[in-house]
């Protein structure tokens, strides 16, 4: 998917919105979060999202601590996948009570929303697991990414 096709489900401020909430949800962490789009997802969508999770290089942050938002648009599915060092601080349940949160959203067509709401909680949580630190960089872009 590109740009061109990022543009059939977002408009250009829909994507800054979201990229921007994925920079403000960064800022008081050292974890990582993305969000990927495509079309169609053959499956299940948390393997698939697992595979865009590795592709993308996420599983190479130095704490692990990387978190990625997979939508299949077409087929209406989608995937939280956190990695191991943010899986091992948050509570059983947490990725599901995000699922949840954004799934309402999704339901009435507010996608930007629903990924918001998840990004703006994951945040939360790696702030509190995985705090700021003056040396901490943005070890992966902020760019929703397509396939």
């Amino acid at each position: 998917m590109s740009k061109k096709a990022i543009r059939k489900f977002f408009t250009e401020d829909e994507e800054a919105q979201i990229v921007g909430t994925i920079q403000k949800a960064e800022l008081a962490t050292s974890g990582e979060i993305r969000v990927h789009i495509e079309e169609h997802c053959k499956g299940v969508a948390f393997e698939r999202g697992t595979e865009i999770f590795g592709s993308l290089g996420m599983h190479k942050t130095a704490l692990r601590n990387g978190v990625l938002f997979y939508l299949a648009t077409k087929d209406h599915k989608f995937a939280i996948v956190g990695d191991k060092g943010i899986n091992a601080k948050v509570p059983a349940g947490f990725w599901d009570t995000i699922r949840d949160e954004m799934q309402t959203a999704f339901k009435t067509g507010d996608f930007v929303g629903g990924l918001s709401v998840g990004i703006a909680r994951s945040g939360k949580a790696l702030k509190e697991f995985f705090p700021y630190t003056a040396e901490d960089t943005n070890e992966l872009p902020n760019e929703i990414s397509t396939s």
